[in-house]
């Protein structure tokens, strides 16, 4: 078993707080995943729980023992760093089995332990190399493969796969996901891939200036994000925000009047708004549809075709608006298009950017990847 508690956990230096009171429960085999924009605060947090920071306020408990003045080796977990860290005059047994050696375990003990971790990682063929002879991700495996053998309570990831390609990338998602289920192993996970945290995390924590924007599963941020931030920060192009004024609200949800004088009725809760307020529609590239009769209108700046998709970025008066649609679509640079969208797809927005709570619950909003590994990521749910 390995949980996680932070109990309003601040981190100050001088006078800048840099971590503004955070709570969190991490549960036994999760896997969690920090996201946000850089200097929001994700790795120094990370760096917190793996007792490399100080904790200026609030405590961290792992299995429910504070861990606030206890050593980072006897925290009992391991951490992978975006820089592999390798020793370059070793061989990929020894750097794998380097901190055992330390430790003082017997040498048939490592190799046992290095072995076992080698075939979960499939590098066996690799063990005599050294670090100049393997590629990026290759390395990036060892570097795991040395917290393995260390077998943690909590795995940290603090961006492991930043300095690899593309391709490198998507593969190494594929396996850090099928290493979790192999090790039923708690891990948490920092990056600034919504990507990375959309197709990997049992749950994300989007964190923005030190505080927990929103805890949930990926397609509960998706679905229902809590606010304009994290709908614009989940999803891949991110959402659309169009200003709209509200005619008016009942119980089917409220009515607002689009740009160009078209109307819809959004299911979400109208509370006290008044007619002729000020709100923000969000919705997602991938909701948009093209329609010679749709309600909005836009001028195509550019065209980005994907094969199967194609993005147009549209500007409508002063918003620009992305449309994701076939991948075979006729339209051309400067055309006009129509659009429009099913209402019940769309969010709004308060002039404080919190959303509107909806009247309804997407049926894909609770489940996360432990409860169904082929859940659709954000780039393709509709």
């Amino acid at each position: 078993m390995a949980t996680l508690q932070l109990k309003q956990v601040v981190k100050q230096f001088d006078d800048t707080r840099v971590i503004k009171g955070v709570d969190l429960d991490v549960n036994d085999k999760e896997f969690v995943v920090f996201v946000g924009p850089s200097g929001c605060g994700k790795s120094t947090l990370l760096r917190m729980i793996a007792g490399l920071e100080s904790t200026s306020d609030g405590d961290i408990l792992i299995d429910g023992q504070r861990m606030n003045e206890v050593g980072p080796a006897e925290r009992g977990l391991a951490m992978v760093f975006q820089s592999y860290a390798l020793y370059p005059h070793m061989t990929v047994e020894d750097n794998m089995g380097f901190s055992l050696k330390l430790a003082g375990v017997s040498r048939q003990e490592r190799r046992q332990k290095v072995l076992e971790a080698a075939r979960i990682l499939q590098l066996e063929p690799l063990l005599d190399r050294k670090p100049k002879a393997l590629s990026g991700g290759q390395r990036q495996r060892v570097a795991i493969g040395r917290a393995i053998v260390r077998n943690p309570s909590i795995f940290l990831f603090d961006e492991p796969l930043s300095n690899l390609d593309a391709a490198l990338r998507v593969q190494m998602r594929i396996e850090l996901a099928r290493l979790h289920d192999e090790l039923d192993a708690t891990m948490i996970y920092v990056t600034h891939d919504q990507i990375e945290a959309m197709t990997m995390a049992d749950k994300i924590v989007v964190l923005q200036g030190g505080v927990v924007e929103q805890v949930g599963s990926p397609m509960e941020l998706y679905h229902h994000p809590r606010n304009r931030f994290v709908a614009g920060f989940i999803g891949s192009p991110k959402m659309n925000f169009i200003d709209v004024e509200v005619i008016g609200a009942g119980g089917e949800g409220v009515d607002v009047r689009l740009p160009g004088g078209g109307q819809c009725t959004v299911p979400v809760e109208g509370g006290q708004l008044q007619a002729g307020e000020a709100l923000e529609l969000g919705i997602r590239p991938e909701h948009l549809v093209l329609d010679e009769q749709g309600p909005l209108a836009g001028e195509i700046q550019v065209i980005e075709r994907l094969g199967g998709s194609t993005s147009l970025y549209l500007q409508m008066g002063e918003t620009s608006v992305t449309v994701v649609t076939d991948g075979d679509v006729a339209s051309q640079v400067r055309d006009t298009v129509r659009f429009g969208f099913v209402p019940s797809r769309a969010h709004l927005f308060d002039r404080d950017g919190l959303a509107l709570q909806s009247l309804q619950r997407h049926p894909l909003a609770d489940i996360s990847r432990q409860d169904n590994r082929s859940a659709p990521s954000a780039a393709t749910s509709h």
